[in-house]
């Protein structure tokens, strides 16, 4: 079965490695091609993320050299890798070719220069969410103790999202700058988080947020990072996992739901679901509990119906 998944760090971890590793086949990226093809995803998302302790005058550089290696390591030296830049494009892929969304995780990279922000847009980037854990001229992020939202700035670059088709993600936001782009954004999604409810971590959304979500259009992508999966852990099973996606289909999201791994920005993995490669064990669990049309729902079609109101 076809796999979207909308979020992993493959960028910044070959940026840390100073290009070292190899996309095509390199163990220690969960995410590259040998495994992408082997768990059947046709489409990846790689997330431009700049650590906070980078000092701001480096911040843009470090996102310029993200978007190289995108350009360079992932689609120029691999003949099936495919830059997705309008989002039509997904179905327009072709047999053994994997899309490949550009996105932004945290709007450090841009500061308050808008013109920096029009040259991602520029570049490809489909999805942003303005925050990582941190606050920044935008918003606020979920580790920031003021816990405030979304700053003028912050407002203004959710409406030209909005007017360019390019998804909110909240996946980090503070509950306040989660709950001021639920206001404003017309396609806000959740690019990786659980529920809370299964599992009180603070990246996770709370019962009430996800309903917003899921009431706005917008999609839930469930996130393999253990401590996300259960409560004071740092292991978990693909059950584990699986009970996030029941509670998110309670609350009526059946047809809402995805797969935002966070492969590679992760060191601690799911047993089974170790890699992209790995994603057969999730289809085959789910298969025990739900029908095959909902489960290419989760894995792709519901993405894909997603897209087709964005205009």
């Amino acid at each position: 079965m076809k796999i979207i998944d909308t979020h992993c760090d493959a960028l910044w971890k070959i940026q840390l490695s100073n290009r070292s590793l190899d996309y095509q086949s390199s163990d220690e990226l969960h995410t590259n091609i040998e495994r992408l093809k082997k768990g059947n995803v046709y489409v990846q998302f790689y997330a431009i993320f700049i650590e906070p302790e980078v000092l701001v005058e480096d911040k843009w550089r470090d996102a310029l050299d993200q978007i190289e290696i995108f350009e360079r390591e992932v689609i120029a030296k691999n003949s099936e890798m495919v830059h997705i830049t309008k989002w039509e494009q997904l179905n327009e892929l072709k047999q053994g070719q994997i899309g490949a969304v550009l996105t932004l995780e945290g709007a450090d990279a841009f500061g308050n220069d808008l013109e920096k922000l029009n040259e991602l847009y520029r570049r490809g980037v489909l999805s942003i969410g303005l925050t990582w854990n941190n606050a920044n001229l935008c918003a606020d992020g979920v580790e920031e103790p003021r816990g405030a939202g979304l700053t003028a700035l912050g407002k203004q670059v959710v409406q030209s999202n909005n007017e360019r088709g390019v998804l909110t993600d909240v996946a980090h936001a503070s509950e306040k700058t989660f709950w001021d782009v639920i206001d404003v954004a017309k396609y806000p999604f959740a690019s990786h988080s659980n529920a809370r409810a299964i599992c009180d971590h603070p990246r996770n959304l709370y019962d009430d947020q996800i309903k917003a979500v899921l009431n706005k259009g917008g999609l839930m992508q469930v996130v393999f990072h253990p401590p996300f999966i259960k409560e004071n852990s740092d292991t978990a099973t693909i059950s584990d996992l699986i009970k996030h996606i029941d509670h998110i289909c309670s609350l009526g999201g059946v047809k809402q739901i995805g797969f935002g791994s966070d492969f590679d920005g992760i060191e601690r993995v799911v047993t089974k679901l170790e890699h992209s490669g790995q994603y057969t064990y999730l289809i085959d669990e789910l298969l025990k509990y739900y029908s095959e049309e909902e489960i290419r729902g989760f894995a792709h079609q519901n993405f894909i119906n997603f897209c087709e109101r964005i205009v």
